[in-house]
């Protein structure tokens, strides 16, 4: 089969199906290629199914969607905070944002994703193309090549302008490594996860604080778990592979959740805990890094495409989604000329996109380890009454990347010279501590 197509959209998922509504607003003719099949006509989709944590960011994006009440239609669950599982069974609550209320909304990925698709497919400028998967790009032609996952088929078509967001394997990225100038790196965390479950309770209620991102801090490793609008729950055990490996039994299963989570094992249940346990495998969390993302006019790369981050911080959707509404920016303010909007989306997002990438890996140590440290427990309540005192000046790493749209690397900067002055602080502290004790004993 042969085709054309004007603008083609490479990967569906939650990032192109978004862009696809963006780029209609432009009015041209957009080609939706998504590898998988229709996730409105599934009841389960496979694959990664980690629930996501949508927040200002991504919250921002959406508005493009044109929907009233985007929280009620996606079934949204405000989390205000952590609720820290400690090994003791004792709990605390560390607030998100203690002086301004503010919270981050639990989504599940399917019913995000089916409500992209609809938004994209009701502009007729938009057709959606499932079960085409990418065999070869030429970035500098546009020429594409799909096969037809239900048939074997093969599509060819080319593109004036393509958009890659086809994932942290992305095949469009793949060809920028032909390409010289171009950087690229990637790292497989010695972490992997296993997701488990925790099903809503005899009356149809939730069997926790649906309220909160609940944690389980346990130094090296941690287990997390997410409310569902059914009133179940999806948890996750985040732990090194070689870890896991050592769990090769039921009984040895058992003694190590007695161990370090014995207040979940009745919530999960013990015969499912160990069915969902040994039914897979841990899967692996990989970061990815490059630089540009684009291609001249031709070809730029969103999301995790750009930049796959592991996933503590919950902005790797949040940051994609913000991908979108900056690029449309860019598209606007040169009236859709790609060659200079791709060229200052590389210079604006790909520093943006290393910092969050390790920003995600910064915390994973606060969730798995800090949050259980006085040391962190004191600072988060001296960046609160700071941000209480200053709210312009002071604010917080958390906050800042979490409920605002600045840039993620002046995020790190700011946290950084934040470190500075209260440890400056603290030494003045300390300073006129020792003088006056020192006055008092030898005067």
């Amino acid at each position: 089969m042969e085709g054309k197509t004007q603008v083609a959209v490479v990967g569906g998922g939650l990032v192109g199906s978004l862009f696809a509504s963006y780029l209609a607003h432009h009015d041209v003719n957009v080609d939706l290629f998504d590898l998988r099949p229709d996730s409105r006509l599934q009841e389960h989709v496979k694959g990664r199914s980690i629930n996501l944590a949508l927040s200002f960011r991504g919250l921002k994006a959406l508005k493009i969607t044109g929907s009233e009440n985007i929280l009620e239609e996606i079934k949204g669950i405000p989390m205000r905070g952590r609720m820290i599982h400690n090994n003791d069974g004792s709990k605390n609550i560390i607030l998100y944002d203690p002086v301004h209320g503010q919270c981050i909304y639990s989504v599940g990925r399917k019913r995000l994703n089916d409500f992209l698709l609809t938004a994209a497919e009701k502009h007729d400028k938009v057709n959606l193309h499932f079960n085409h998967k990418l065999r070869s790009i030429n970035i500098h032609s546009g020429e594409l090549e799909f096969s037809r996952t239900a048939d074997g088929d093969i599509l060819k078509t080319k593109a004036d302008v393509i958009i890659g967001a086809d994932g942290a394997f992305s095949t469009v990225r793949k060809e920028f490594l032909k390409q010289p100038m171009f950087n690229y790196s990637q790292h497989y965390i010695e972490h992997a996860y296993i997701e488990l479950h925790i099903s809503s309770g005899s009356d149809g209620q939730f069997l926790m604080d649906p309220n909160y991102l609940h944690i389980w801090p346990r130094r090296t490793f941690m287990m997390i778990a997410l409310p569902n609008c059914d009133a179940s729950w999806t948890v996750t055990l985040f732990m090194p592979v070689n870890e896991f490996a050592k769990l090769e039994s039921p009984d040895k299963l058992m003694k190590f959740f007695e161990t370090y989570f014995f207040d979940a094992i009745d919530l999960i249940g013990k015969e499912k805990l160990i069915m969902d346990f040994f039914a897979s495998k841990p899967s692996p969390l990989i970061s990815v890094k490059c630089n540009p993302y684009h291609s001249g006019g031709k070809v730029v790369m969103i999301g995790d495409a750009a930049h796959a981050i592991v996933p503590f911080y919950g902005q790797g959707m949040n940051a994609g989604l913000e991908d979108c509404f900056i690029l449309d920016e860019l598209l606007r303010i040169t009236d859709f000329n790609t060659e200079q909007a791709f060229l200052q989306f590389s210079k604006l997002r790909c520093l943006d996109g290393e910092a969050v990438c390790d920003l995600a890996m910064y915390n994973y140590v606060e969730m798995r380890d800090l949050v259980s440290r006085r040391s962190f427990i004191w600072r988060k309540h001296m960046d609160d009454l700071l941000h209480r005192l200053f709210p312009s000046f002071w604010i917080p790493l958390y906050s800042s990347v979490t409920f605002s749209d600045m840039r993620y690397s002046k995020c790190i900067a700011n946290k950084q010279e934040q470190d500075r002055m209260l440890n400056a602080g603290l030494l003045v502290v300390l300073v006129l501590a020792v003088s006056i004790l020192a006055a008092y004993f030898f005067t």
